[in-house]
């Protein structure tokens, strides 16, 4: 099944509770290190809304990649960053302290994000019912 797309189509997630329980009490904590060097599993995505204009900076769950990064969609399509993101066809990370442009925004599947995922990574992204993710590629800036 070969789900990798360029357009923002993530579908529903399969079970948001337990991610939704655990993203409320990490929250504040997620905003104030997310995009340093202290822990570096959180990253800051900036992007621009979609109607609006305006630019945003949220939390988001990332790993580095050779060529970019993936960050799960946990919300499927109410997933509003990263709608912003594939409208404007890019954005950027801050991720362990460093500024990255990045484009191309790619959704994927489980399968097909499996190969830029560690072992212990899957297997929680199976138990949580993650199938989707978004794949970006950096660019010089």
């Amino acid at each position: 099944m070969n789900t990798t797309t360029t357009t923002f189509d993530a579908g529903h997630p399969r079970r948001s509770r337990p991610i939704r329980a655990v993203a409320r009490p990490f929250g504040p904590i997620a905003n104030r290190m997310a995009g340093t060097r202290v822990f570096p599993l959180w990253a800051i995505v900036r992007h621009t809304g979609r109607t609006s204009g305006r630019a945003y900076a949220t939390p988001v769950v990332a790993r580095p990649t050779p060529d970019g990064f993936i960050i799960p969609l946990p919300f499927g399509d109410a997933t509003q960053w990263a709608k912003n993101l594939f409208a404007a066809g890019g954005g950027s990370i801050r991720f362990a302290g460093r500024e990255h442009q990045v484009a191309e925004p790619r959704i994927l599947d489980l399968e097909e994000a499996a190969p830029h995922l560690a072992p212990p990574i899957r297997f929680v992204a199976r138990r949580l019912g993650l199938r989707h993710w978004v794949l970006v590629r950096t660019v010089a800036s």
